[in-house]
């Protein structure tokens, strides 16, 4: 019911939305631990777009029918953004776009979830002071809202003030108590139905609603509504308000499913969650029900009282169930203000996401910087923009990283047939004349740039010819003249039209500069890519290799032969020889 008056929808739609994609998600889901239901960032999300789709009058002095009329228009707009949501993700089940839910990735959605719990407790000002503000929408919705309490405050009325600093007063050590003795207590405490039966009790005892005006919940209808299909006429107006709601309800959802699913060892089926969210918005909304997802506090709450399958659902839906048929007349005094108490209280997981920061410092600059990206611009703007601008700037930073990789040059460990970076120590040999690099990132329009420059560095290849070759080992070493180069591709996992035509033009010219180039270690989907481009015809098949030690080999024993057409000594291998005496059992090494 608290989440509906943030859906700006009647207190019994909440009920409604509590129950049917309850039971549906509990036949289709695979998360064994999930709840779903009313999800406060849906339902802010919902709201803004029910706000602005159909707006309050100016003035906002309307009698009652013209109240009913309006939540009646509300209820339509929120069930057609349930239809519309159910129906992409339904879409996405089709096309198998349940991988989707990787590219949100965990900074996002915790920042998402973050900044949408401040938008949250703004919304819910007014309510607790008990001032009928009209809710703000758009950008900087969150400072208009503490703007326009900050000039009504006078205005604030001290018995709902009253309630809602009594309600958070139990609620709040209620949360803490819960959390902080999780392992002793048998069940949490339900602090939300005592709040409510108090505040029920006190305000029909003194009839706060008639004496102080204090906004109260009213009639809860008995029963069902009865099922209509939304205004489909409506749909096209809705979708872009329905596209992120459907985005942000799978990502919750799955993230969700997967951080239990891995705690309790089993899986799930992303595609599956998505077909099962899908018809459970799709047929809700034929019950007037807005849009649902998986709930964070909710699914907490299921786990520490022991639940272990979908089966548990059933047993909410039961109490739901009882309440929409016997117990709604008994809420009719519930204040407004205590709901919205409820609101906030429940924010309290996704407010502490921020305890995370110094650590996410500590492992990743990168992820820490997509948080606070994520979580400014969704404070700043709106939910449904920050999520987008998260989600760029995510994908942003990957392919900066891609473009910060360096190739590395490797030399040959003592006593083995170990390649490893000649950056890591100065006890690893690397032969003259032998260059071994590997590239360690997909090689695609973004970095064929950065390949072509290093490649040139370390093989001394230079637009005027040949130039030194750039050396990774001691500063006063003397570059060699590389005569063979091996190129270790397994960190090549992709390349595009442009990197494989860099790969035919490297080629080409280390042919030209007398540079014999060996490739080792292509997959089969960059080999064939190669291949495509033209690469056979530039070297031959001999000169390809499964593994970068064979491709040594392989160039040793060319470098022996040039030192002995040179030195006129067949049988003399001199320091290429030596320098290949391994001991141990060969090893196939992929280079990461």
């Amino acid at each position: 019911m608290a989440f509906a008056l943030l859906t700006s929808v009647p207190p019994v739609f909440g009920l409604y939305t509590s129950f049917f994609p309850v039971l549906i998600y509990t036949l289709l889901g695979t998360g064994r631990h999930l709840s779903t239901g009313t999800f406060a960032v849906l339902s802010l999300m919902t709201g803004s777009a029910v706000e602005r789709l159909v707006p309050e009058p100016l003035g906002g002095n309307l009698s009652e029918i013209e109240r009913e009329q309006l939540d009646v228009q509300r209820v339509g707009a929120a069930a057609a953004l349930a239809f519309g949501s159910g129906a992409l993700m339904l879409g996405m089940f089709a096309l198998q776009l349940g991988v989707l839910s990787t590219f949100l990735s965990e900074p996002v959605v915790k920042a998402l979830t973050s900044g949408a719990a401040l938008h949250v407790l703004v919304s819910q000002l007014p309510s607790l002071l008990g001032l009928p503000l009209p809710r703000q929408i758009g950008c900087f919705a969150l400072f208009k809202t503490l703007a326009a309490v900050l000039t009504a405050l006078p205005r604030s009325s001290p018995a709902e003030l009253t309630i809602s600093a009594l309600s958070l007063a139990l609620l709040v050590p209620v949360k803490e108590l819960n959390v902080r003795f999780r392992d002793k207590l048998p069940t949490p405490i339900p602090g939300e139905i005592v709040m409510v039966l108090l505040a029920s009790v006190l305000c029909f005892t003194s009839s706060l609603d008639t004496r102080y005006n204090v906004q109260i919940v009213g009639l809860l209808p008995g029963g069902f509504p009865q099922p209509r299909l939304p205004n489909l006429a409506e749909l096209p107006r809705i979708l872009v308000d329905s596209l992120p709601i459907a985005l942000v309800a799978f990502a919750v959802s799955a993230s969700l499913a997967s951080i239990y699913a891995d705690k309790y060892s089993y899986t799930i089926d992303s595609n599956q969650e998505l077909l099962a969210h899908g018809v459970s918005n799709l047929i809700s909304s034929l019950f007037s029900c807005f849009p649902n997802s998986a709930t964070l506090a909710t699914t907490s709450l299921l786990v520490d009282a022991g639940g272990n399958t979908q089966l548990a659902g059933l047993f909410s839906c039961i109490v739901v169930l009882s309440v929409l048929l016997w117990l709604g007349p008994f809420f009719y005094y519930l204040p407004k203000a205590v709901l919205a108490c409820i609101n906030i209280s429940s924010m309290r997981q996704m407010f502490f996401q921020m305890q995370e920061l110094p650590q996410l410092w500590r492992i990743s600059r990168m992820d820490f910087a997509v948080w606070m990206v994520t979580w400014v611009a969704v404070v700043i703007l709106s939910v449904d923009l920050g999520l987008a601008i998260g989600v760029v700037f995510s994908m942003m930073t990957v392919i900066c990283r891609t473009q910060r990789v360096q190739c590395l040059a490797l030399g040959l460990a003592e006593g083995t047939e170990l390649y490893r970076p000649l950056r890591e120590s100065h006890k690893l040999r690397k032969v003259p004349g032998l260059c071994i690099l590997s590239y360690p990132a997909p090689l695609y329009f973004g970095t064929r740039g950065q390949f072509r420059r290093t490649l040139e560095q370390h093989l001394g290849l230079g637009e005027g010819g040949k130039e030194a070759p750039k050396t990774d080992g001691p500063p006063d070493a003397v570059a060699e003249p590389v005569r063979v180069v091996v190129l270790d591709c397994s960190g090549l996992t992709f390349a595009d039209v442009a990197g494989a035509r860099e790969v035919v033009q490297l080629a080409s010219r280390c042919r030209d500069a007398g540079i014999h180039l060996l490739l080792a270690q292509c997959n089969a989907s960059v080999l064939g890519t190669l291949t495509q481009a033209g690469l056979l015809n530039r070297v031959t098949p001999e000169q390809l290799f499964v593994s970068v030690q064979d491709a040594a080999a392989h160039a040793l024993e060319r470098l022996v032969r040039g030192q002995e057409q040179q030195e006129g000594n067949p049988g003399g291998a001199g320091l290429y020889s030596r320098s290949h005496e391994t001991t141990g059992p060969k090893t196939c090494t992929v280079w990461v």
